[in-house]
């Protein structure tokens, strides 16, 4: 009996296709485990939540780090996800020669609707994996901001975070690694 697999591309053949006009101009995919996952269009409440929690996000960290937006991330060999908000390290060349990896990462931030379900079943696990110590998902769908620390791997070999701590939109945050700022969610929450 023939056993049929998948091809899983490295980062280097996803952007090597890239390169080859593989893609759609305006084709919006990343690269997950291998597999070139097409990104679900944002409706306008994600939209208005990124652009504000962007907005705070720059205003709070200017000089203190980095805020990117929806701009590729490196996770091994196999992964290039896209997250809508990444804070990350200050670096001299600001990213140009590689982007940036689990190292550089302060805080990932998911925006969530459409993708809730993908975005706390399957990039939760793989972020824990890749060691990122903080994710946040503005969950859209119950109104909350979901915050997860600490990453480990369990008895199974399954990737989770430790802590989970849910807030809701009339409250605030201390941001991870910057524990004198603080972000008013009711500022960020579309309403």
């Amino acid at each position: 009996m023939t056993v049929v697999t998948a091809k899983r591309f490295t980062i280097s053949e996803y952007h090597r296709l890239a390169e080859l006009s593989f893609f759609r101009e305006d084709e919006r995919v990343e690269l997950i485990r291998g597999e070139i996952i097409q990104m679900a269009a944002k409706g306008t409440s994600h939209c208005v939540c990124e652009t504000l929690l962007c907005q705070e996000l720059i205003q709070l960290l200017l000089g203190r780090a980095m805020v990117r937006g929806q701009q590729p991330i490196i996770i091994a060999d196999h992964s290039e996800p896209e997250p809508d908000v990444t804070i990350v390290r200050k670096v001299k060349d600001n990213y140009l020669s590689s982007h940036p990896q689990p190292s550089d990462i302060l805080l990932l931030i998911e925006v969530s609707n459409s993708t809730l379900k993908y975005d706390q079943e399957v990039k939760l696990p793989l972020y824990a994996e890749a060691g990122i110590s903080n994710y946040w998902i503005f969950n859209l769908i119950n109104y909350r901001l979901e915050c997860y620390s600490q990453p480990y791997q369990d008895a199974q070999a399954n990737f989770d975070y430790r802590h989970k701590l849910i807030l809701l939109p009339h409250e605030s945050v201390k941001l991870p690694c910057f524990p004198d700022l603080i972000l008013d969610l009711s500022k960020v929450f579309p309403g």
